[in-house]
Parts: C-alpha cells; sequence; structure tokens
C-alpha cells in the first residue's frame, strides 16, 4: 500500500476554522479532498486550528500541533497548504533551523514536507496591516471578523448593520464619525442574533483576536522583512503560490454591483480595504523570476501594477516558488467565499468585489493545487 500523505489546510488571519457549522475552509476541503482521491492518491487532509492574530512563531506552533496529532503514527509525506497568512506559517515551518517556543520539535516533521502552497499570501506584507495597527483599525479587525463569521451563518448582514458600517466606511480617511461606541453596538447587534451557544465560541474567537495582535506588525510591509531575512527554504521541498488579483472598485463596479442596497453597501466595504491594500511603496515590491514574471503576464495580459491587489494582500506580494495559477478574485474568493448561492452547499460572498470569480475558476485553481501536490517528487 503506497504511502499515506497528509495534507494540511492553514488558514489566515481571519482565522476562524470551524465554529461549529461556520467553515473556513469549507468548500475547499471537501474539493481537495475528492480531487486527491479521485487521483488515487492515499492522502488525509486536515484543516488546521491556530490563533487568529497570534504572531507567526505562535501559529506554527499552532500547526506543528496539529500535524503532531494527526501524522505521528507514520512517516508519510507531509504538503502544507497555506491562505493568507497561513502561507507564512508553512514556510516557517520548513524553513531550517527555525525555532519556536521551547520543548518543540519541528525537524522531525519539517523534514518529511514535500510541497508548500500557499494562496494569496503576504510574502512582502500588505498596507493593510498598517491601518490595522491603529485603535481604529483593531476595532474594525474584530468587527471584520465577525462579519465574515456572520454571513457565513445566516448569508446577510442586517441591513441595518450594513448601512450604519457604510457610512463609517465612507468617512473613514478622515476618522470623521468614528466612535467606539457605534462599533459597539454594531457588534453587539450581530452578536445578539447567534444561539447562546455560538455566542460564547464566537465571543472567545473575537476575544483572542482582541487580546493577542502580534501578527498585524508582522505582516507589514516594513515587519516582514524580519520574517524574510530569518526564514529560508528548505532543499528539496517544491514550493508554489496561488496569486489573485480583484477589480478596482471604480463606478462601474459599482454598476456591477446592481440595485442591490447590500451588495452596494458591502461593495464599500471592500473599496475601502482596496484603497488601504493599494498603498503598497514601491521599494517593497519583490523582484520576480522570468517564469514568475511570465506566468502573471499570461495570466492577466500585463504585468500587475503596484497598486493592483485582492482587496486584502497586494497581487505582487502574493508570488513565491512557482506561480501555479493567477485568477481575477478577491482574497476570500480563493478560499470558496464567492457569490453562487445555487451551488449545493452554497456559496456565500460578503466582500462583493465584481470580481466575476465562480465556482468553474475555482475548481480550476483547486485543480492546479492538486496537480502539484502529486507531482512527482525530485529525489531527495
Amino acid at each position: 500500500m503506497s504511502a499515506k500523505h497528509h495534507v494540511y489546510l492553514v488558514p489566515g488571519f481571519f482565522g476562524f476554522t470551524n465554529l461549529g457549522e461556520l467553515l473556513y475552509f469549507g468548500h475547499t476541503y471537501e474539493f481537495l479532498k475528492n480531487d486527491l482521491a479521485r487521483r488515487g492518491l492515499n492522502a488525509e487532509v486536515v484543516t488546521v486550528v491556530s490563533h487568529p492574530t497570534a504572531s507567526i512563531r505562535q501559529r506554527t506552533a499552532d500547526l506543528l500541533k496539529a500535524v503532531n496529532e494527526t501524522a505521528s503514527g507514520d512517516d508519510g509525506p507531509i504538503h502544507l497548504v497555506g491562505h493568507s497568512t497561513g502561507g507564512l506559517d508553512a514556510r516557517l515551518f520548513v524553513s531550517p533551523g527555525a525555532q519556536l517556543t521551547e520543548g518543540l520539535e519541528l525537524e522531525p516533521f519539517a523534514r518529511r514536507v514535500r510541497t508548500v502552497v500557499t494562496l494569496s499570501a503576504p510574502h512582502a506584507g500588505t498596507p493593510l496591516a498598517t491601518f490595522f495597527l491603529g485603535l481604529f483599525g483593531q476595532q474594525l479587525l474584530k468587527l471584520l471578523s465577525l462579519f465574515t463569521m456572520y454571513v457565513l451563518r445566516f448569508g446577510r448582514l442586517p441591513l441595518s448593520v450594513v448601512f450604519r458600517f457604510g457610512h463609517l466606511m465612507a468617512r473613514a480617511d478622515n476618522q470623521l464619525g468614528w466612535k467606539a461606541t457605534l462599533l459597539d453596538q454594531i457588534f453587539d447587534q450581530l452578536l445578539g442574533d447567534f444561539s447562546s451557544e455560538r455566542r460564547d465560541a464566537v465571543a472567545k474567537f473575537l476575544g483572542d483576536v482582541g487580546r493577542d495582535t502580534s501578527l498585524i506588525p508582522q505582516l507589514t510591509p516594513e515587519g516582514i522583512d524580519l520574517f524574510n531575512a530569518s526564514t529560508h527554504d528548505r532543499p528539496g521541498v517544491r514550493y508554489g503560490s496561488v496569486v489573485t488579483q480583484s477589480r478596482p472598485p471604480s463606478f462601474r463596479t459599482r454598476l456591477a454591483a446592481g440595485m442591490d442596497p447590500y451588495a452596494q453597501l458591502t461593495h464599500t466595504i471592500y473599496a475601502f480595504v482596496y484603497g488601504q491594500t493599494q498603498r503598497m511603496p514601491l521599494t517593497q515590491l519583490p523582484l520576480h523570476t522570468p517564469a514568475q514574471t511570465a506566468a502573471l503576464v499570461q495570466a492577466y495580459g500585463a504585468m500587475p501594477g503596484p497598486t493592483a491587489c485582492d482587496g486584502i494582500v497586494p497581487t505582487r506580494s502574493q508570488v513565491y516558488g512557482r506561480v501555479l495559477a493567477a485568477v481575477r478574485a478577491d482574497h476570500l474568493d480563493a478560499i470558496g467565499h464567492f457569490d453562487q448561492p445555487a451551488h449545493q452547499p452554497p456559496h456565500v460572498d460578503w466582500l462583493i468585489s465584481g470580481s466575476g470569480f465562480r465556482r468553474p475558476q475555482f475548481e480550476a485553481m483547486w485543480k492546479a493545487v492538486g496537480d502539484f501536490l502529486v507531482e512527482e517528487e525530485p529525489q531527495r
């Protein structure tokens, strides 16, 4: 019997993995599991639970815990698939000589890793993290996390919430009208719609977001320099990346959102985070290899400009190793959170970007990931 492969899905900093019916990797898990089985690969797919905004080092320790619990019984190959910050966790996990907290030994598992795949990961940082460092930014991070969970549970935010939040977003640049009491009211209104049991779980998760935000300064374009200087590729591991780029908010994208007030107002949220993310300093843009450049040009028709992003992470910050796919999608589209309610189970979107990303593109993208995972390995 062939060796059992262990595939780990590592979440990003909106990183609730499983709160009851709220699944970060719901569609991704099912599709990848079935795709690998169809290929005849003996594989176990595991979704990792990590501290959402704790340091990369702490999150990597969470990844190690998941690997230790599920891959200790054999010596089968390990594959790490990280979305957003989860891609950085995966890189640190395999970095030779990486040190976590005392008593945690990475090397026995790190040497078994065959592939690292990153999706929409901020390898060169993201300016949005700089905004989240501020007082209101920290409060908004908690609220945006709650928005994501609410939409996955109930399908849509209440229009009253969207109108109030959209008003705040429209005035955010000069911070007029930014009142903590209003944000608290929105927070309490949304939390009150969950069942008492689920409310406690969600409140605990959001409490973790508020208590430990060590991750945020590490994700700024300046802060990521230290990570990149100390994190090295492991010889024999194949690195690949999925790159996402969404449409800049404009009058045309507002028209594309239609007359639905919910779509219009959630598009305002997207426009705000996009505006923060596109402020990537030119000096922080990474250099790409000829093969990486060719892949981006082939996918997008031209090299993405310095302001191109997926709403959360600059597009050119996401390139690492071989470009497995470069798609027109926003940050959450890549893990199945796009607007296609007719599909069963339904795909639900809250970041209305107008990217046009749907199930066919989702399947093609994840098939490219599957191709990479089962690719014949080099001699080690």
